[in-house]
């Protein structure tokens, strides 16, 4: 197998962080995104969204979607643990994940895309067009990631993980929603100083070193 990415992408890193949790390497191949190579064959044929990363089998099969990714290599390598262990704690950690992902991850991203200059043409993940970069859209991500740090505090308050007492898939989404944010100049450790302790512990953890 071989893994396709870009090392400045949110989501290629996201793969990086579980594969260096579990003592994984995978061959890679670089694409250069500024440059367009994600447009080009055979990855276009590979992965028609034009995103990263996307795990390419040795049977052809190609797996697009950093969590889908990280799924399929904890089907092979279940130890360490990152998407739970039984049936209570992969419901939890899930429920966690789709909470972070969907509830700041996403808009954030979105929020960050919209903002940056260098996005410009390019406000979609995968897509080139004209469409315009939405101060609206940058204010609502800040509105949003507000709410689901107001959630997740709480829940920190009494956990070092957010998802239990052990890192999980969750974690790792919820260390790059962090990082984005600070694209935005928010104040997270007054008002959320959990969400903010958090994000420290993870961020002293030999895999997000060097990313």
């Amino acid at each position: 197998m071989k893994l396709y990415d870009f090392p400045l992408a949110a989501n290629s890193q996201r793969v990086k962080i579980f594969l260096t949790e579990k003592g994984l390497t995978v061959p890679t191949v670089e694409l250069n995104l500024r440059e367009g190579e994600q447009f080009k064959e055979p990855f276009a044929s590979l992965n028609p969204f034009h995103c990263v990363p996307v795990l390419e089998l040795d049977d052809g099969t190609a797996i697009a979607e950093s969590v889908s990714v990280c799924r399929y290599l904890e089907e092979l390598h279940p130890e360490p643990s990152l998407f739970g262990r039984d049936p209570v704690e992969r419901a939890t950690i899930d429920m966690w994940n789709r909470r972070v992902e969907i509830d700041g991850f996403m808009p954030i991203l979105h929020a960050v895309r919209n903002k940056l200059p260098n996005f410009k043409g390019r406000v979609i993940p995968g897509y080139r067009s004209e469409l315009p970069q939405l101060p609206e859209l940058v204010e609502r991500g800040q509105d949003m990631l507000k709410v689901v740090l107001g959630r997740i505090d709480p829940q920190l308050a009494k956990s070092e993980f957010i998802a239990g007492p052990n890192i999980s898939i969750a974690d790792i989404t919820g260390y790059f929603m962090m990082n984005m944010a600070r694209n935005l100049e928010m104040d997270i450790e007054g008002p959320y100083p959990n969400a903010f302790r958090w994000h420290q512990t993870l961020s002293e953890r030999p895999s997000t070193q060097n990313l």
